[in-house]
């Protein structure tokens, strides 16, 4: 059973020996329902993520009718982008820049902030999603993820040649604003007390570049420990979406660590959520490469060139700079 659910049930549980039966005398009388730090939940960008003009009815409630990958309208957009969920957070400022440069887009972008293995799982099913009772299909112009994955799509023949590298990210550890656990470093996340929250290796694949960070740090031992160990006894929460739930988790006090990009560390500070981070030095640290291809067959692609062109520009690395990405090789 996932951890929250878990955790909900126990609270269940507790009211319910606390209060005990209902009394005639509190029949009748209204009910206050529960109420949550709303702020803790995604999509945390307060519609800012929403490109589409027109938003009709606002209706997102968290923890019960969110839908925070899926950005935009799908009513005849002119360019759509999947891209891994590594840097949802600088995908409106990106959005917004590059309509500044092609006003004829502006309104008209739909994006997709997935892991990159789903978004690949999406594209063979027919670039098809169903979230909650809602299934639609809006097929990719864009494709965004590692620059090795992106290269295996082009060698698949899913994705056309070239593969654009735009910018790097190094991976750091996650922790509660003041750290309540001290860690301080990697080998500290294979101590018995230390519960984690870690991407899951089944459609993330942050986790390989994880597990590669771990087996510097501590040997194939502490990545046996964290990822197959803590797993089994529950000490290791796997994520069921993407590390978006890394934080989630932390601010619930459900884990003390857990290891992300830096990028995703820096914007959860950014805005003011009580998350920190602890570096993870070059000896032990892995750095990834972002890259982008137009998707083979893609209904637009020339809006998808400009898009993949603008991603190295210096417009675009700026925003990217806010939150600790560092240009790509050949970018300036």
């Amino acid at each position: 059973m996932h951890p929250l659910r878990m955790t909900w049930l126990a609270g269940c549980v507790l009211a319910a020996t606390l209060c005990g039966p209902a009394r005639a005398a509190d029949l009748g009388k209204p009910v206050t329902p529960p109420r949550y730090a709303e702020r803790l939940y995604p999509p945390w960008s307060h519609g800012e993520n929403n490109p589409a003009l027109n938003q009709g009815l606002q209706f997102t409630v968290p923890e019960v009718d969110v839908m925070a990958d899926f950005h935009g309208s799908l009513n005849h957009p002119a360019l759509v982008i999947y891209v891994g969920g590594n840097y949802y957070f600088a995908m409106a400022p990106l959005v917004k820049a590059f309509e500044a440069e092609h006003p004829r887009l502006r309104g008209r972008i739909f994006y997709v902030t997935l892991p990159p293995g789903l978004l690949i799982r999406a594209m063979q099913l027919g670039n098809t999603f169903t979230s909650g009772n809602l299934t639609f299909t809006i097929a990719p112009d864009v494709y965004a993820a590692g620059l090795k994955k992106v290269q295996a799509q082009i060698a698949s023949g899913r994705l056309a040649s070239p593969a654009v590298p735009y910018v790097t990210n190094d991976l750091t550890i996650m922790v509660p604003a003041g750290n309540p656990a001290h860690i301080a470093g990697l080998a500290d996340l294979g101590k018995p007390d230390v519960r984690l929250v870690m991407p899951n290796p089944a459609w993330e694949g942050v986790a390989r570049q994880i597990k590669l960070a771990l087996i510097k740090a501590g040997g194939p031992a502490l990545a046996h420990t964290v990822y197959v160990s803590k797993v089994a006894d529950g000490r290791t929460i796997l994520t069921h979406i993407h590390h978006r739930q890394t934080p989630l988790f932390l601010m619930q006090g459900l884990a003390d660590a857990g290891v992300t990009w830096k990028s995703e560390a820096i914007f959860q500070e950014q805005i003011g959520h009580p998350i920190s981070h602890v570096d993870i030095p070059a000896s032990q640290n892995v750095t990834a490469v972002y890259a982008a291809a137009v998707v083979r067959g893609a209904p637009h692609p020339r809006a998808g060139r400009a898009w993949i062109a603008f991603l190295r520009s210096p417009a675009a690395q700026r925003i990217f700079a806010r939150y600790g990405f560092k240009p790509a090789a050949g970018v300036r």
